[in-house]
């Protein structure tokens, strides 16, 4: 498996994998309208010109993840693995190898709050719970937070 930047010609394959990698947490969640399964190509074409790192495998991507840095801390979101290659480690070498090429202080991220696989990640990883908040009815949002040495995850 080789690590590699996305781009925007990224674009149809990273949306292909987000779907397949999202539709577990709105059958969790009992909703098919969650973000990432209804972002447009458009849109996350323009959001692959930013940092975000996929791991191939034989030439199929089966696991992205994108991140923007702010103030100091990286803000890293869809972290997405293929649910036929969930549970292989590659969901973790994403993370660590977004915090860090991102070269912040600090990483978060959040997750939804019946994700508990997600937060078991993260917490393994070194990030802590700081905050929860409701999303809607039924759906909170786990808010996770990691302190970097030196700027390095």
């Amino acid at each position: 498996m080789d690590e590699r930047p996305l781009s925007p010609r990224d674009a149809g394959e990273v949306l292909t994998l987000q779907r397949a990698a999202y539709v577990s947490e709105a059958q969790v969640y009992g909703d098919p309208f969650l973000p990432p399964l209804t972002q447009t190509f458009a849109d996350l074409e323009r959001e692959l010109s930013g940092p975000g790192i996929g791991i191939r495998d034989g030439g199929r991507l089966v696991g992205a993840v994108r991140w923007t840095v702010a103030d100091g801390v990286a803000h890293i979101g869809r972290l997405m693995v293929a649910p036929d290659r969930q549970g292989r480690g590659i969901g973790t070498r994403l993370l660590r190898a977004a915090e860090a090429a991102s070269g912040a202080a600090a990483c978060e991220l959040f997750t939804g709050h019946l994700s508990a696989g997600n937060v078991r990640l993260y917490e393994r990883e070194g990030y802590a719970i700081v905050r929860r908040t409701t999303l809607r009815e039924g759906v909170d949002l786990v808010h996770l937070r990691k302190e970097c040495v030196s700027g390095r995850a």
